[in-house]
């Protein structure tokens, strides 16, 4: 019967039914068919799934960046990145990452980057004469850092999902996502010694200070939730909550750039969004629980380990599935659909949930690079106003900073796996991150 469910969700799915409502209905027409569980058992199922305190950080979080993008917080942060690195050659590509990076740890997704800091870059690198698929391919590169540095949504529904920590997340994601940027910035300066790109400012003391002083609340953000989650001040769901309260304050009565009629709408959209991850997650969890219920998860577990029991291939064949993956689905029904199978599989091989959640983050955010389902791109095209096939190919060649990282690790332990055993018996103690 496990067969029939997922037969029956696969071919919702390819027939264009959205993920959320191919996972509910086919779990809905599977309870039916089968007779042996309750009907309201979908509904219970469903609701508990979003019945989570840790789930209360989404709503906000999104809030969060709303209220950054809309209260002109992305202005400041890129004059201060201006003036912090514009005066290296390839100067607004050196910005648009630092932008991202700061931006990154107030809203916790890519897109919020993308649509908001990226129509400030885009519009400032095509005036100073950048080529168009240059400023739009590191910016949406730079827009996936977002979810790798606190904080990050996906690490939230991963968390809960898999029962991990937000917290320890957070602060998995920190060194990951700045070896990201300077990656990006090392291939933008690459481009720069290439093609010639001069600087875009003059370095000023007193520039970097009268920036740095105008973004200086607006720079506190992250500080704010990164130490007072290390220091236990609160819980990641609370930082969520301060952080919207921190940005609210900046734009209603620090900086004044908020009316009442735009915060209705800012209120709105963030409404809008949280109702679909939520529905999501909701479907996610019924569908979850019937895989459980029906083995299919220990079919695949054992399916995997039947392939291969060694952690360091595990997960290198990971993050090929999730590259995969990330082409066709947006990363939080990724994660919702895939964390109940995989999840089983790393306990057995003794791999740290908390180190494969930021594989599996990680990788589905090369995701949104990718057509046809990558969200960044729509944003962007749309954002640039260009077809989506220029879009596309403009991308194409700032995959490899993200993906290099992606890989670099698990490439690492398998090489120190078979330097010390032939047939990678001591691949295990490779692959736990250490302690």
């Amino acid at each position: 019967m496990g067969g029939g469910l997922m037969a029956g969700f696969l071919a919702l799915m390819v027939s264009g039914v959205p993920i959320a409502i191919a996972m509910a209905g086919a779990s809905l027409v599977y309870v039916m068919v089968s007779g042996n569980i309750p009907d309201f058992v979908v509904i219970h199922r469903m609701y508990g799934g979003v019945d989570s305190f840790p789930l209360l950080a989404v709503p906000f979080f999104i809030l969060a960046g709303n209220l950054m993008n809309s209260a002109g917080i992305t202005n400041r942060i890129y004059n201060f990145a201006m003036a912090l690195v514009g005066w290296l050659k390839g100067g607004l590509g050196h910005v648009n990452v630092v932008g991202s990076m700061i931006f990154a740890g107030m809203s916790g997704t890519a897109i919020a980057d993308a649509a908001g800091l990226g129509t400030v870059e885009l519009k400032a690198m095509k005036d100073h004469g950048y080529p168009v698929e240059f400023a739009i391919g590191i910016t949406a590169a730079s827009a996936t850092v977002g979810p790798i540095i606190p904080p990050s949504l996906p690490f939230v529904i991963y968390g809960m999902m898999a029962g991990v920590s937000i917290g320890q997340l957070f602060l998995a994601g920190v060194v990951p996502g700045l070896i990201m940027g300077l990656t990006m910035m090392a291939t933008v300066a690459w481009y720069a010694h290439r093609r010639n790109y001069r600087a875009d400012a003059v370095f000023s003391w007193s520039r970097l200070g009268r920036t740095f002083a105008h973004a200086i609340l607006a720079l506190m953000t992250p500080v704010l939730l990164v130490g007072g989650m290390t220091l236990g001040v609160f819980t990641p769901t609370e930082g969520a909550i301060a952080a919207s309260a921190w940005a609210l304050f900046l734009g209603l009565v620090w900086y004044r750039t908020l009316s009442w009629r735009m915060l209705v709408r800012i209120s709105m959209d963030t409404i809008e969004t949280t109702a679909t991850v939520l529905f999501i997650v909701a479907a996610a969890s019924i569908f979850g629980w019937l895989l459980t219920v029906t083995r299919v998860t220990d079919e695949v577990a054992a399916w995997v380990l039947s392939f291969t029991a060694e952690p360091a291939v595990f997960l290198l064949l990971v993050n090929v599935l999730m590259l995969f993956v990330g082409c066709f689905l947006e990363p939080t029904a990724a994660i919702t659909l895939l964390v109940p199978i995989l999840i089983p599989i790393c306990q057995k091989l003794g791999i740290d949930l908390v180190h494969f959640g930021l594989v599996m983050v990680l990788n589905l955010m090369i995701g949104l690079l990718h057509p046809p389902m990558g969200t960044v791109l729509f944003v962007l095209s749309r954002v640039a106003n260009l077809s989506f096939e220029r879009t596309t190919m403009a991308i194409l060649p700032w995959l490899v900073p993200p993906a290099r990282h992606a890989g670099a690790v698990h490439l690492r332990a398998l090489r120190r796996t078979l330097a010390a055993s032939p047939v990678l018996l001591r691949s295990l103690a490779c692959c736990r991150p250490p302690t």
